[in-house]
């Protein structure tokens, strides 16, 4: 249960119930976000164009970036982030090792090197404020493309968008993980004096 209700499929205009029968096909189900931005239609639709625009990019791997994401929603404590994203990360590849790893990925040997740098960056954006250090960026330089950055910095930045929409409205998991391996919220504060060490 949401803190408001979301829009109910009867009353919901033409293109809300397009939206619905579209998230139902990818997801497999309804989910509390989709209802909750149905009571701003028009918001709605900018909101799916924006998800639809992100998913067709490719240009970096999607282990990685559902690793970030992962990371970023643990961080914010996003509950419904957590089950999802757990869900969609291991349908791109990412094992129960790394799942149950993640919240000491810098000293797990279930991570590489790149793996732990695109991790160090989810966790310096989602600190609040941002911290992104020069040295930080530098690194990633020397692995991805201005192209390549620009659709990682993106992924995070949207991940904790969701997780703190999702929170702000109290959703719950939806049970996209049950029976198997989730993520857990962690404590932010904790994550990122880790990922400075």
């Amino acid at each position: 249960m949401t803190r408001i209700n979301g829009v109910p499929q009867e009353e919901a205009g033409p293109l809300v119930k397009l939206t619905y029968r579209l998230s139902r096909r990818k997801l497999g189900r309804d989910v509390d976000p989709i209802g909750v931005y149905a009571h701003a239609p028009r918001l709605l639709m900018g909101y799916g164009v924006f998800e639809q625009a992100t998913a067709a990019q490719h240009t970096v791997p999607e282990r990685l970036k559902s690793l970030a994401e992962l990371k970023a929603a643990a961080l914010v404590t996003c509950e419904f982030c957590a089950d999802i994203g757990s869900e969609l990360a291991r349908r791109a590849g990412v094992g129960e090792e790394q799942l149950l790893a993640l919240p000491r990925y810098r000293d797990s040997d279930a991570f590489d090197e790149l793996e732990r740098l695109v991790l160090d960056y989810a966790v310096a954006m989602s600190s609040t404020p941002a911290s992104v250090t020069d040295e930080l960026f530098d690194a990633l330089r020397a692995h991805f493309s201005e192209r390549q950055l620009l659709e990682l910095t993106n992924v995070i930045a949207l991940e904790n968008m969701r997780a703190r929409f999702n929170l702000a409205f109290d959703m719950t998991p939806a049970g996209f993980s049950e029976g198997q391996v989730c993520i857990v919220p962690e404590a932010a504060t904790a994550t990122v004096t880790a990922a400075a060490a």
